[in-house]
């Protein structure tokens, strides 16, 4: 789009798509359905507008401001993907933790070494604990964000909660990983250890980027 000097300015319809995607946090998905239906909606409402005979620039404005500025849509946005980067690392712990659990007990029932079985007991016991507060924070999450989200708000901190459950999820993992180092040489069934010991690596991973990411999501303005 140019201007009667020959300037080219900004689409209206774009630098409003682009503001919005710059100032949105979450899941990749659900950003980029939520931002793929903002377009759309802004593209129809524009070609609605042409239809009637206005200009494109024109009709682009017009589409804007009848949606909303940036700074008016972020903090309902910003509310769907916190609640949904909240699902999905009360997911990642719920999961990945009760797994870890199952693991660390084969290794500790099948193991011959007594440094292996203690080694082994002791992460157990503390991934059982972490996997009790994370379980029903994650519970608590996923049903304030599921159904019931329609009839009542979710609980402010509950995101920030839900993130630090993966946090410390992911410090006891650590914790997992460097016994399993230690102790791996000194084992008879070290393979099955060092498999144990990347399995927990991997996972680690996963949850600690959602967890990253669900902390950035707490901290924003929601509306």
């Amino acid at each position: 789009m140019s201007t009667g000097n020959g300037a080219s300015t900004p689409d209206p319809v774009a630098a409003h798509i682009a503001a919005l995607s710059d100032a949105l946090h979450g899941p990749l998905r659900a950003k980029s359905r939520m931002i793929q239906e903002i377009r759309d909606g802004l593209t129809d409402t524009v070609e609605a507008h042409t239809r009637d005979g206005v200009p494109y620039e024109q009709a682009a404005l017009l589409a804007v401001r009848e949606f909303g500025t940036p700074e008016e849509l972020v903090p309902s946005c910003q509310r769907e993907l916190t609640i949904a980067q909240t699902r999905r690392t009360a997911l990642s712990v719920t999961l990945t933790v009760p797994f870890l659990i199952a693991c660390w007990h084969l290794i500790w029932t099948s193991g011959q070494d007594w440094q292996l079985q203690q080694t082994a007991q002791l992460v157990a016991v503390q991934l059982a604990a972490v996997a009790a507060v994370a379980t029903l924070l994650a519970g608590a999450a996923l049903a304030s964000t599921g159904a019931l989200a329609r009839r009542l708000r979710t609980p402010q901190r509950l995101p920030l909660a839900v993130a630090w459950a993966g946090t410390t999820a992911c410090v006891a993992m650590v914790v997992a990983m460097v016994a399993l180092a230690v102790v791996s040489p000194l084992a008879t069934n070290w393979p099955v250890v060092t498999l144990a010991a990347m399995v927990t690596a991997l996972l680690h991973g996963m949850v600690a980027s959602s967890a990253r990411a669900c902390r950035r999501c707490a901290r924003l303005p929601v509306g």
